[in-house]
């Protein structure tokens, strides 16, 4: 069998579930071996990863690569149909990363350490599937078993009020989960044929009050995920009380699977709705921003801080999924990798300051710069790049949804003159949150209840390694964006002409008020794609 023909994509998802389930047969009594064994499971599996795209995938294809399809359930119609595009790839490498980096991270856990490190395997593998699922059914079970470790991992080794955000999270994700059953059989059933291979059900044509509610079912289901105000309020409980591999994970991975998810199905799948939703997506892009951003600078628990910034950050994909341009989709793409790495280093730093101080109440640390300087400094860098200093990943990926939003000929004028000036409230309450979260737990008097300069000890070199590793890809990104933008050019050229080209016709069919209001001219104008186009080339050429 040669490289080509070898199930790269299965053996990388099966792996980490294989070795979870050979846990309960290792010797180990204190959890020593486990962790090395996990540890060298998820690094094994990256490894794999990287090598299979290094040698088997080609950056400058639009088209699913290492396809392979295996009939499953014949009776179910459940096919084994994964393949990776530049859409999942960098998503990919950007799970891998994390759950590799979030295992190490849990090095202390000594709490049922079989357990932790089966579900942190189970869990890696489930987040894989998602990503290169091809067939509905998968895509649902992926999502579905993914759900359940970080249930588990929340309620066990979380915080105080462990199981009540627990709960509340497997009951948000839970009830959402149904409107993608709901919706997808909907999109299988509907026509001649019966299939839920996601290819054909893309080329599918669907009534036009379906599709619409098919649109808003995923919406929904996937708005949870990301998350989209209102349905984002599961978000803060369980950062405040997930441990900090745990909250890595979320904000690092789960959060982006609601962005891939709404992209893949509802922008690739189903263009016909996207025409209505789109404005619908700016408007509640806008509103994570601002409203995300004032929620964040109430907060005097650190981790919730940093879990409503990471509402804010997330309206950003949703305004460069409804831009219209390659260069939004693009930067929409670029800001779910960046924000995955910036959170999940952020997250990671919290863990460590709460391992140091046993609280995350800000107001009851302060002055901890002079007893932990290297967790200052590196805290410090993270939350430049969370506020989009340049420099870091943060500010590309901001300043590419806005320069798509702000170049797209589908809107008019005054929409996109609203969108881009409130936005940009958010983005000037960014640097305020973060400089004042800064400001309470590292500067001003110590607390001396603490006792800082008795038993407050600064990072160790394992704690330095796995922020470093988080950070470098920042400020590399950040120096020269085609690091991650080379990955998935092509596929953002292509979602942004696939998306409107169906401009015209819809507004055509649909001449309302909403398109003299906030559409402009739905047409495909060649000269401003071509601008878009080269903007988007000098900003990844240097």
């Amino acid at each position: 069998m040669n490289a080509i023909e070898f199930p790269w994509l299965t053996a990388i998802i099966l792996l980490p579930l294989v070795a979870a389930l050979a846990i309960p047969l290792i010797p180990d009594k204190e959890g020593r071996t486990v962790r090395w064994y996990g540890l060298g499971v998820a690094f094994a599996d990256f490894a794999l990863m990287i090598y299979a795209f290094w040698y088997n995938y080609d950056f400058q294809s639009s088209t699913l690569q290492l396809v392979e399809n295996y009939p499953w359930i014949p009776q179910l119609g459940l096919h084994w149909a994964v393949g990776v595009d530049g859409l999942s790839m960098p998503l990919l490498l950007l799970t891998g990363l994390i759950n590799t980096l979030a295992i190490f991270a849990a090095w202390k856990v000594n709490t049922k350490p079989r357990l932790f490190y089966g579900l942190m395997l189970a869990m890696y593998s489930a987040q894989l599937g998602v990503f290169v699922a091809q067939d509905l059914l998968l895509f649902f079970l992926m999502w579905e078993i993914e759900l359940v470790p970080i249930y588990l991992l929340i309620s066990i080794w979380g915080g105080q009020n462990r199981r009540y955000a627990a709960t509340k999270f497997i009951l948000y994700t839970a009830a959402a989960s149904i409107f993608i059953l709901i919706a997808g059989f909907a999109m299988a059933f509907s026509g001649d044929t019966v299939t839920f291979d996601m290819a054909t059900l893309g080329m599918k044509e669907y009534p036009k009050t379906l599709e619409l509610l098919v649109y808003a079912g995923f919406l929904i289901a996937f708005g949870v995920k990301l998350p989209i105000f209102p349905l984002h309020t599961w978000l803060p409980d369980a950062h405040g009380e997930a441990s900090a591999p745990g909250s890595m994970i979320l904000a690092g991975v789960l959060l982006k699977m609601g962005g891939y998810a709404l992209i893949r199905f509802n922008v690739e799948m189903l263009p016909n709705a996207h025409v209505t939703f789109a404005p619908v997506l700016a408007v509640l892009g806008v509103v994570n921003i601002v409203y995300g951003a004032c929620c964040a600078f109430a907060q005097t628990n650190l981790k919730r801080r940093l879990a409503y910034s990471s509402i804010a950050h997330m309206g950003f994909v949703l305004i460069g999924i409804a831009s219209y341009t390659e260069l939004g989709i693009s930067g929409a793409v670029l800001q779910m990798v960046s924000h995955g790495l910036i959170a999940a280093s952020l997250f990671f730093l919290s863990g460590v300051t709460y391992d140091r101080t046993h609280t995350l109440m800000m107001d009851k640390m302060g002055g901890m710069a002079k007893v932990m300087p290297k967790t200052f400094a590196l805290f410090t860098i993270g939350s430049m790049a969370s506020l989009a200093l340049p420099g870091m990943s943060g500010f590309v990926g901001e300043l590419m949804v806005f320069l798509g939003i702000a170049s797209s000929d589908v809107y008019s004028s005054s929409f996109k003159v609203v969108v881009v000036l409130l936005s940009a409230v958010g983005v000037i309450l960014t640097p305020i949150y973060l400089l004042s979260m800064l400001r309470q737990v590292f500067y001003g008097e110590q607390n001396k209840e603490l006792h800082l300069d008795a038993v407050i000890s600064d990072v160790k070199p394992r704690e330095i390694f796995i922020t470093a590793c988080l950070l470098l890809p920042i400020i590399g990104i950040g120096f020269y964006p085609k690091l991650a933008t080379q990955t998935y050019d092509v596929k953002a050229v292509e979602l942004a002409a696939h998306a409107r080209q169906v401009l015209p016709v819809v507004a055509h069919q649909q001449p309302s008020s909403l398109y003299s209001r906030i559409f402009s001219a739905p047409t495909l104008a060649t000269s401003q794609v071509e601008s878009s186009i080269n903007i988007l080339s000098k900003l990844t050429s240097h």
